[in-house]
């Protein structure tokens, strides 16, 4: 089992799994809403003080949720960790710059999402660089590092559909994951990406879509299979 410590902070693929979904709870529990936004103000606070202990309150928020966003982004368990894990602790450096107000999660999912990307490039070169090392004519598919059997656990019908989402372009692979993966409402999806409702819809529907093509299915899919 893989663990490190962020400034104290016990961070593992055990305590990754154990804890609960965040924004889903929101969802279930909406008059929980406005307790956990008052305990995240006063958390942002005291983090812009230096107070690790009160960085700790949004790490065990929110690792779950990063570590299957990453997951999703990037389908391999072990880069979807250190991903996330290291999108903590550059949140962590830099929470002191954070605008008084601006609520956490869509600041730290922008982190994560870039970590993801940039991740996604390198490897993308790397498999560029080994195939023209090799004379290779052919530049490999897009997701061919996209590794659906460890996202969705050995399923075969799960398998294909995140196959599929492999083959999306960023950007709606993005929001598949967000809404149907991380049950986060269009406004909450909007403020993560710093877009309007009506980029969270069209990016959804053209998604929905792709993935409709490509699993030869209608009205979304099989998305409710892997979730």
């Amino acid at each position: 089992m893989k663990k490190s410590t962020l400034q104290g902070v016990y961070y593992s693929e055990k305590k990754v799994k154990n804890v609960r979904l965040s924004w889903k709870n929101l969802l279930l529990e909406p008059e929980r809403v406005s307790s956990v936004c008052q305990d995240e103000t006063i958390a942002m606070r005291r983090c812009r003080r230096g107070s690790a202990e009160a960085f700790e309150v949004f790490v065990n928020r929110y690792m779950k949720d990063a570590y299957f966003i990453a997951l999703g982004l990037v389908g391999n368990r072990e880069d979807a960790l250190d991903l996330s894990q290291e999108a903590f602790i550059r949140a962590y450096r830099n929470i002191k710059h954070v605008k008084p107000g601006r609520r956490f999660f869509p600041w730290f999912y922008q982190i994560l999402k870039n970590l993801c990307v940039s991740h996604l490039r390198k490897r993308r070169y790397r498999k560029t660089s080994s195939l023209d090392a090799q004379d290779c004519p052919e530049v490999a598919a897009r997701d061919d590092s996209f590794c659906p059997e460890v996202v969705a656990g050995r399923n075969e019908t799960k398998d294909k559909v995140w196959q599929a989402i492999g083959k999306l372009d960023d950007k709606h692979r993005e929001v598949i994951i967000l809404r149907h993966f991380q049950n986060m409402s269009y406004d909450q999806i909007a403020e993560a990406l710093h877009c309007n409702k009506g980029t969270v819809t069209s990016r959804l529907y053209y998604g929905r879509k792709k993935l409709e093509e490509l699993l030869g299915t209608e009205k979304g899919g099989c998305l409710h299979d892997v979730s």
